[in-house]
């Protein structure tokens, strides 16, 4: 197979979706659409990144691409054409073939990319285009073939006469040309046609005029090269992507109880056995562990979660969960939390940027944050760590070493440090270290015996 080169035509406004941010920018399965394009048409071409032909936006979608991408601008917009002269410039010299694809087609498979490369290979053809047949082909250029079932032309719907509009096969603009012959081509386009634009579709009869064949690869399956112009057509994608994403992890083992109120983005990873739970949502970020129970509500984002885990009616962000958590209902672990095994938090309990160790319990309304935890530590209801002191920008860390128990609706003023079995009475606000296995009570708290001395424990 000689070097491919790819072009993405990203440029368009998209005007149906009445939106500031660029067509492609737009998500489906927690994703730009521009962005399920790249990594589909990635798996063609070992050589140079894609070209994207920028336009509407171009700021933004640049800002979008992965480092390394290459980009040109197309000022002027005189149609699909003239977008591939723009870029053909850049295209490399080695390159054999050119596939062209477009940044709003972001249910196109890998599978199917390199389906069209490897016919265009085998066929040593001036070109090859997918093509799909529609039940209403309406707003869709036709493919028209002659008597054998070869490529004749294809004609845009503005061009088109009453018994071409009929013709159901339609073109899904993704092409592999060889790439001399498409150098030639583009040379010889004109603008003389309905929207008085250089069509790139005019290039496959100009390829055939020159004596070359174009082949056609049709796609079964019509939703996988819908193109996303309208709010209507994005939800209808996110339904089709949510819907693969679904049966792929269904098919992996795990169980999704109501996939209609089960959102999971398709770059997810689940572990067998895991029941996912209705009204859960669940990032592309996300990897999942064996044996779980997410939901139902629950909502992960950018997590790890362990095995044997439960996270329900709760909020996960940008955290990690060590094996046989439990999390909820109605926890809020916010970006930086790192949870041991087997750890608790309960009702109404958030946390942020806190390390929690093994068994530790965080069981209703506490507020941890910029905490550190060790092992085995109870913390009561109400108990806040107060990291941010009045008039001070600067987060102070609290440290509850191993074993301490924290009484209801203590306040923890920070920096402070709890020591190993150390106990809080109830309502004490700590504002000094209390040292360890000793107890600390009152307003502000102070340190009246050692637990160990009196022969007490803190109860687990």
């Amino acid at each position: 197979m000689e070097p491919i080169d790819v072009i993405i035509l990203a440029a368009g406004q998209g005007k149906r979706m009445r939106s500031a941010t660029p067509k492609v920018l737009h998500r489906v399965g927690g994703r730009a659409m521009i962005d399920h394009v790249l990594r589909a048409v990635m798996t063609t071409t070992d050589d140079e990144a894609p070209v994207v032909v920028v336009g509407h936006g171009a700021d933004a979608v640049r800002a979008a691409l992965p480092p390394g991408a290459r980009t040109v601008m197309q000022a002027e917009q005189l149609g699909t054409g003239h977008a591939v002269m723009t870029v053909m410039p850049i295209v490399h010299e080695r390159a054999g073939h050119v596939l062209v694809t477009y940044g709003d087609l972001p249910l196109v498979r890998a599978e199917t990319y390199r389906a069209l490369v490897a016919a265009q290979a085998a066929a040593c053809a001036g070109a090859t285009l997918l093509s799909t047949v529609r039940d209403d082909p309406r707003g869709y250029g036709r493919v028209l073939r002659d008597a054998a079932g070869e490529f004749l032309r294809i004609v845009e719907e503005a061009d088109c006469t009453p018994t071409e509009r009929a013709v159901r096969e339609i073109n899904t603009g993704i092409a592999c040309f060889a790439a001399a012959p498409l150098r030639a081509a583009l040379r010889t386009l004109d603008r003389n046609n309905a929207q008085g634009e250089y069509y790139l579709t005019d290039v496959f009869a100009r390829l055939r005029a020159a004596g070359h064949r174009v082949g056609i690869l049709t796609v079964a399956e019509v939703d996988e090269v819908m193109g996303i112009n309208s709010r209507g057509e994005l939800a209808r994608a996110e339904s089709v992507l949510r819907a693969r994403t679904l049966e792929r992890l269904m098919g992996e083992g795990v169980t999704i109880v109501d996939p209609a109120t089960t959102y999971i983005a398709d770059g997810a990873q689940v572990g067998a056995d895991t029941v996912i739970h209705p009204f859960s949502v669940i990032d592309e970020a996300c990897v999942i562990g064996r044996r779980c129970a997410i939901g139902p509500g629950a909502h992960l984002i950018g997590s790890r979660v362990g095995d044997g885990v439960r996270v329900w009616w709760s909020v996960v962000e940008q955290s990690e969960m060590g094996d046989a958590c439990i999390i909820g209902p109605f926890s809020h672990l916010r970006p930086g939390c790192r949870l041991g095994r087997g750890v608790e938090v309960g009702n109404y309990a958030e946390m942020k940027k806190a390390e929690v160790g093994d068994g530790t319990k965080v069981h209703h309304m506490s507020y941890l944050g910029d905490a550190m935890l060790g092992a085995s530590v109870n913390i009561g209801a109400g108990t806040v760590t107060c990291n941010l002191r009045y008039g001070s920008r600067e987060k102070h860390r609290t440290i509850i070493d191993d074993g301490a128990f924290i009484g209801s609706d203590t306040m923890l003023n920070a920096p402070v440090r709890i020591g190993a079995g150390a106990v809080t009475g109830a309502g004490s606000v700590v504002t000094k270290d209390v040292p360890a296995g000793k107890l600390a009570i009152g307003v502000p708290a102070r340190v009246i015996r050692s637990l160990q001395a009196a022969g007490e424990e803190p109860k687990p």
